[in-house]
């Protein structure tokens, strides 16, 4: 009786394996955010989507039947702590991949690590000397820093804008948008006749504005910024009534650093994904599905509005997820083959991967923003 009670619990344990309801081991999948920090307004609603996506995927019965244990590490934004998690969750904990870091510093600082150990890290950091040159294991979904430069230029060549001034946080991803204004403004016949870095925990800038204020030649002005300093420009420019454009990067899309710049952000031009402006696109547009799905679960769950920092972590994981679907087992060089000629409709945009670019996206997965009334709208509108 006792052997036929085991051979029958064998059959029904190989059955619900086949069945995809019974796994031996979770997946492990590792995530190096800035939950906190100066730069917690970037890492909080990406930690936020990750739980959320991973508890619904694991309430679906996991990928093929495997259920995902997430691991996130707080980096506080800080590389070297970014550095010691990704040692700890590649060594110890040996993860299949890495979602993250927030930062393009930490990123840039874990990147090696990743490509000499095999492990996929799929970036929610911008800058495009993240993807280039390309790392075999290396991803990333935010829109490249390069060419969210680019957009703001084509906006200022419309209006007749050629000379400019640039300021930007002294972070990793405040000097690549400074190395990159520089290098493609001539492509625009666009000068930049002063550049200023400045302290992320800068508090007063009105001394720059007063210089540049005095500077007859400068028609326009790019504030390159991740952290809530980035309001404190637009506030001095306000305050000493210097009413020329002020654009701000693609770092500037969480509703919350407008409620910390309040009237003074009113009127600012940026670029961004269309997360922002989910419900405006035509019921046709690719992405209007995954984005406004995406929006209402989020803000349902945690009272807050969703950002487009959130939708970096969405894509992260999803593009695994889409990957190891395809592939039907929890194979690395499989799955990172798959990234890397996939067609994934995000919420940054329509992301086409090919072997000589893991970012994915084009210039077109970006739409001018401004603030009206303490909200994000389409500038064209305005």
């Amino acid at each position: 009786m006792k052997k036929l009670v085991l051979h029958l619990a064998i059959i029904t344990l190989t059955c619900l394996v086949s069945l995809g309801i019974a796994s031996a081991k979770p997946l492990k999948i590792g995530a190096i955010l800035s939950v906190t920090g100066p730069t917690a307004f970037l890492g909080k609603p990406e930690a936020n989507t990750l739980e959320m996506l991973v508890e619904e995927i694991n309430g679906a019965g996991g990928i093929n039947g495997q259920m995902i244990e997430l691991i996130i590490k707080d980096s506080a934004g800080q590389k070297e702590k970014a550095v010691s998690y990704a040692k700890q969750l590649i060594e110890e904990e040996k993860v299949f991949a890495i979602l993250g870091p927030t930062r393009t510093g930490s990123t840039l600082a874990i990147k090696s690590l990743c490509e000499k150990s095999g492990t996929l890290l799929i970036s929610c950091a911008s800058s495009k000397k993240i993807v280039d040159p390309v790392g075999r294991y290396v991803f990333k979904t935010p829109q490249n820093d390069s060419l969210a430069v680019r957009k703001i230029f084509e906006d200022m060549k419309k209006k007749g804008i050629n000379k400019i001034a640039v300021a930007v946080g002294g972070t990793g991803f405040g000097k690549m948008g400074k190395m990159y204004s520089e290098e493609i403004a001539s492509e625009y016949e666009i000068t930049v006749v002063s550049t200023e870095v400045y302290a992320p925990n800068v508090t007063d800038l009105s001394s720059l504005v007063a210089k540049w204020k005095g500077n007859s030649e400068i028609q326009a002005v790019i504030n390159w910024s991740i952290v809530p300093a980035q309001t404190i420009l637009a506030k001095n420019m306000r305050q000493a009534g210097w009413d020329v454009p002020l654009y701000l990067s693609h770092g500037f899309g969480n509703i919350k650093y407008v409620e910390v710049g309040g009237k003074a952000v009113e009127g600012v031009i940026f670029p961004a994904g269309r997360l922002l402006v989910a419900e405006s696109l035509p019921d046709t547009h690719p992405q209007k599905e995954v984005l406004v799905t995406y929006k209402n679960n989020y803000e349902a769950k945690f009272s807050e509005p969703v950002s487009t920092f959130g939708g970096h972590a969405y894509d992260a994981i999803m593009i695994l997820v889409a990957a190891l679907k395809e592939v039907g087992e929890s194979d690395k060089e499989k799955v990172r083959d798959t990234i890397e000629n996939m067609r994934f409709v995000g919420t940054g945009g329509v992301f086409n991967f090919s072997p000589t670019d893991h970012s994915g996206l084009g210039l077109d997965a970006f739409e001018m923003m401004t603030v009206k009334d303490g909200k994000f709208v389409p500038y064209e509108a305005n």
